[in-house]
C-alpha cells in the first residue's frame, strides 16, 4: 500500500507494510511434524512454516493467535532472559547436566524421573522412570546413557542426597565412580536452581509432552512415553537455543570432550582389630562408620582388615580369611551374604597383605 505525504511541495513516497490476514486453518500443517499429543510453540511452529509458505506468519503473529485461541498464557510476571548469566560447555560432553523430577502414574502413585543432558547441545542422553530414585539407580542411568554416548569430562547436579553425601561428610555411589573413571563434579549452589537451569528447563518441556499423553498405568508405561519423547526430542524437535537445530545434530558437529583427570588411586591400608562379642568388627569408610557382621563364632578373636578402596578382606592372625566383601557405600551396617570359599580368596588376601 502507498501513501503520500507533501513536506515543502515534494511528494515522498512513504511505503506501508499491507496488513496481511494469516488464518491457521489454511496453513499447512505444521504439527504434523511433532509426535501427537505434542504442543509446539509459537517459535517452532513459525520455523515449520518457513519451510512449507511461500511467505509465512512472524513469530509474534503465531503468538497473538495462539493466545487469541486459548492456546498459550502470557506470562508477563516471569525474569526477563537477558538478567540470567549464561553459560555453555564449549564442546559436547564437556559437561552433563543430572537433575530428577517428580511425577505420578494414573492412580496417583508418585515416581521420579531422573534427566541427563548434555550442556553444550541440549542432547538428552537418558531419561529414565524409578518409583523412589536410589544411589544405584543414579550410577546406572549414567552409564547406560554413556555406553551410548561416551563418558563426559564433567557432570553437574544439585546437592540431593542421592548425588552428593557432602552434607553427611561421607560419599555416595556416583561420587565413587565418577572419581574412578577420572570425570569433575561439579554441584550447583543451595537453593539457587539456575546453575543446572539447562536440565530445570527440559524437565518443563518433557513434563508438557507427558500432560498430553494418556495417564500411564505402570512404570513400563511411563518409560515407553520417554523414549518416544527422546527420539523426538533429539532427532526431529528445532531447538530454539541452538538456532533451530536439533540436539543430535548439535552434538556430532565437534569432537567429544573426555575425562581429563586420572583416575583416583586406590586406597590401600591394614588396620588390626579385635572382633567384638556380637561377632562384629567396624571399619570407617567415606565419613561413614561401617558394622561388618562376621558371626558370633569368631567373637573375641583379633584379626587384621586388609582394605582397598572398597574391597575389604578380613583375615586372622594365622592368615585364615574369615570374610571377604565389597562395601556398600549407602549401607552402615554390611549384612552377611553367604560366606566365601576360602581356595577362591585366600590366595588374593594373603597376597594384599
Amino acid at each position: 500500500m502507498r501513501h503520500w505525504s507533501r513536506a515543502r511541495g515534494d511528494p515522498i513516497p512513504v511505503l506501508t507494510r499491507p496488513q496481511l490476514q494469516f488464518r491457521p486453518e489454511s496453513w499447512p500443517c505444521a504439527v504434523s511434524l511433532s509426535p501427537p499429543a505434542t504442543t509446539p510453540g509459537a517459535e517452532t511452529i513459525a520455523h515449520l512454516l518457513r519451510g512449507q509458505l511461500a511467505q509465512a506468519p512472524s513469530v509474534a503473529t503465531v503468538w497473538r493467535i495462539l493466545k487469541r485461541n486459548g492456546l498459550i498464557t502470557p506470562q508477563p510476571h516471569k525474569r526477563p532472559r537477558s538478567s540470567f548469566i549464561r553459560f555453555e560447555a564449549l564442546l559436547p560432553n564437556e559437561t552433563w547436566q543430572m537433575d530428577a523430577t517428580p511425577w505420578q502414574l494414573a492412580d496417583g502413585q508418585p515416581i521420579e524421573i531422573l534427566n541427563l543432558l548434555d550442556d553444550h547441545s541440549r542432547l538428552l542422553v537418558n531419561s529414565i522412570a524409578f518409583i523412589t530414585l536410589k544411589a544405584p539407580d543414579v550410577v546406572q542411568t549414567f552409564y547406560s546413557g554413556s555406553q551410548r554416548f561416551g563418558l563426559p569430562a564433567s557432570v553437574l547436579s544439585d546437592n540431593a542426597a542421592v548425588f552428593t553425601g557432602r552434607s553427611r561428610r561421607g560419599k555416595v555411589l556416583l561420587e565413587l565412580e565418577l572419581e574412578r573413571q577420572g570425570i569433575v563434579y561439579k554441584h550447583s549452589s543451595p537453593y539457587h536452581p539456575q546453575t543446572c537451569g539447562k536440565v530445570e528447563r527440559f524437565h518443563q518441556t518433557l513434563k508438557r509432552f507427558l500432560r498430553q499423553q494418556t495417564p500411564a498405568a505402570s512404570l513400563a508405561e511411563v518409560q515407553f512415553q520417554l523414549d518416544a519423547f527422546a527420539v523426538y526430542y533429539n532427532h526431529r524437535r528445532p531447538h530454539r537455543a541452538l538456532g533451530r537445530q536439533t540436539p543430535m545434530s548439535v552434538f556430532n558437529l565437534r569432537i567429544k570432550a573426555r575425562p581429563s583427570l586420572q583416575p583416583a588411586p586406590v586406597d590401600h591400608r591394614v588396620r588390626r582389630d579385635k572382633i567384638d562379642p556380637f561377632g562384629k568388627v567396624t571399619l570407617r569408610y567415606l565419613g561413614r562408620l561401617r558394622h561388618i557382621p562376621v558371626g558370633v563364632a569368631h567373637k573375641n578373636r583379633r584379626v587384621r582388615l586388609l582394605v582397598a578402596g572398597p574391597d575389604v578382606r578380613i583375615v586372622t592372625d594365622e592368615g585364615d580369611l574369615i570374610r571377604a566383601l565389597t562395601l556398600d557405600p549407602t549401607r552402615s551396617y554390611q549384612p552377611l551374604g553367604g560366606r566365601w570359599p576360602e581356595h577362591n580368596v585366600l590366595q588374593q588376601a594373603r597376597t594384599m597383605s
